[in-house]
């Protein structure tokens, strides 16, 4: 199988699994986490506890499926960019943040670990990106698209 799709379907998955971690749990346990970066005031970190998971999941959906693969893959790098800002932020205002919460209660990594996982996760979604043609093969986009 074409390399760039098992690498679509794995960011996909990654995504898909991140926001459903966080939307089997109490929304208030990512509504911690969201509080702990001291990044929103409190009705936006209480918007983004309850909408982050959802398009994590969607976008996580999308991605695996092959479907608006150009713009799913756009918002991912955007997407992926303020993690690693928010992330970056905490670590320079040196925020007594012991795990990221990106994967709810499953798996908890540090701080600086998660800005290696997501500049990395950047670029292979930057790569995917500029591959679009081979990362939409067996994709839905294919049965939706116009024939030229």
């Amino acid at each position: 199988m074409n390399p760039f799709v098992i690498t679509r379907i794995l960011v996909g998955g990654l995504f898909l699994f991140s926001g459903a971690s966080k939307l089997i749990e109490p929304y208030q346990n990512f509504l911690y986490v969201v509080q702990s970066y001291e990044v929103f005031p409190p009705f936006l970190a209480e918007i983004s506890a309850h909408v982050v998971p959802w398009v994590e999941m969607f976008l996580g959906l999308f991605l695996v499926l092959g479907l608006y693969l150009p713009w799913v893959l756009r918002a991912l790098l955007l997407f992926i960019a303020s993690f690693i800002a928010i992330v970056g932020q905490a670590i320079i205002r040196n925020l007594p943040i012991k795990e990221c919460g990106c994967f709810g209660e499953f798996l908890s990594l540090p701080l600086q670990a998660v800005i290696g996982f997501d500049t990395t996760m950047f670029l292979t979604v930057i790569y995917l990106l500029f591959k679009e043609s081979k990362t939409a093969q067996l994709s839905l986009d294919q049965y939706f698209t116009p024939k030229k």
